[in-house]
């Protein structure tokens, strides 16, 4: 191996840079050159670069967001744009690319390694939603899920000052690890996720039977993909992404509505969005994301393409990425009814 490329694509999350660094100081040791490519997919079909060395690291640990950019482009939109990947691939010499991502940048990378195109690549799984298969935590998740909680234990006090219900709203589009996690960590009284339909009369008959106990405030912790029975998703816009995507947001603010409509009890609305992405990555992310980069370089060294960095139980081993990107991992119905033992 005498050069390799590393790029972040989708959404950015705490942790990428310790990826990075752990890639930059694998391939020092082994005589290997790397360089980014900035802004995901984008710079590759731009040629927009960096070279990364030991300096160039130097500092970036601790550092949210990605010093590479990062952005939801899809290869796969147009055909001239796949060849475009290929030809630059080329022309950068690259021996090997390792893609840093979701299901969405990996799910791109599986396609250019399972169509033969000549690219050796390898993944290592990045999202805050921790929805990957394949892999029991991707970095990131434990960062969000602070935060939070944080943002929840914060509320509380706010909430019984006012005697007020407070509906919180986290990020999870089709998996509601975030809520589970924080919104049980934090003591929510409800906990809605995007696997189960949120049932309006069951939601509002735990937050009465709440007040008829003396308890003033209520907290509800709300998914951006939960869906309500009827079976509507809440949409902040019409317009898709790149890889066909609706932005979510908004079910917590007609969630809030409803109750208080509903209960007659004085509710308001707190969306965490893109607070859970940003800021400095927790202990777990770094370790995590650390071991994660120098085991993808691992992967580089030894001619494993086709694989990515995954995290079994402790051990840090490897999968074919075509297994991350089949299906979602969603929340275990046993997890759920777990933290329904402590709803109301």
């Amino acid at each position: 191996m005498g050069k390799v490329g590393v790029l972040t694509g989708g959404g950015d999350c705490p942790g990428l840079n310790a990826v990075i660094r752990a890639v930059v100081r694998k391939a020092f040791q082994n005589n290997i050159n790397v360089i980014g490519i900035k802004n995901g997919w984008k710079g590759l079909i731009e040629i927009d670069t960096m070279d990364l060395d030991i300096s160039s690291v130097s500092g970036i640990l601790p550092k949210g967001g990605t010093i590479l950019g990062t952005s939801r482009t899809n290869p796969y939109k147009s055909a001239e744009n796949v060849q475009k990947v290929i030809d630059n691939y080329k022309k950068l010499n690259l021996d090997a690319l390792i893609a840093i991502g979701g299901e969405d940048t990996l799910g791109v990378a599986n396609k250019l390694h399972q169509e033969k195109k000549g690219l050796n690549i390898v993944g290592v799984p990045k999202t805050i939603d921790n929805d990957l298969n394949a892999t029991d935590y991707t970095f990131g998740f434990d960062t969000a899920v602070n935060i939070a909680t944080e943002a929840i234990d914060r509320l509380h006090t706010t909430a019984e000052s006012h005697h007020r219900i407070m509906v919180v709203e986290v990020m999870g589009r089709h998996a509601g690890w975030i809520a589970i996690h924080s919104g049980l960590a934090s003591g929510a009284d409800v906990i809605l996720i995007p696997e189960v339909r949120i049932d309006l009369d069951e939601v509002c008959d735990i937050l009465k039977k709440r007040k008829e106990r003396g308890k003033s405030f209520s907290i509800v912790v709300v998914a951006e993909g939960a869906e309500f029975k009827a079976g509507q998703v809440v949409l902040k816009e019409e317009k898709l992404d790149a890889f066909g995507h609706v932005r979510l947001g908004g079910i917590g603010e007609i969630l809030a509505n409803e109750i208080e409509k509903r209960t007659g009890f004085e509710t308001r609305t707190t969306v965490l969005g893109h607070i859970q992405r940003g800021g400095t990555p927790s202990a777990f992310d770094r370790f995590l994301a650390t071991r994660f980069g120098v085991k993808a370089m691992e992967l580089v060294i030894n001619k494993k393409f086709g694989y990515m960095a995954s995290l079994k139980g402790t051990e840090v081993t490897e999968v074919p990425i075509q297994e991350a990107v089949g299906k979602l991992k969603t929340v275990d119905p046993k997890l759920y009814d777990l933290a329904k033992t402590f709803f109301g």
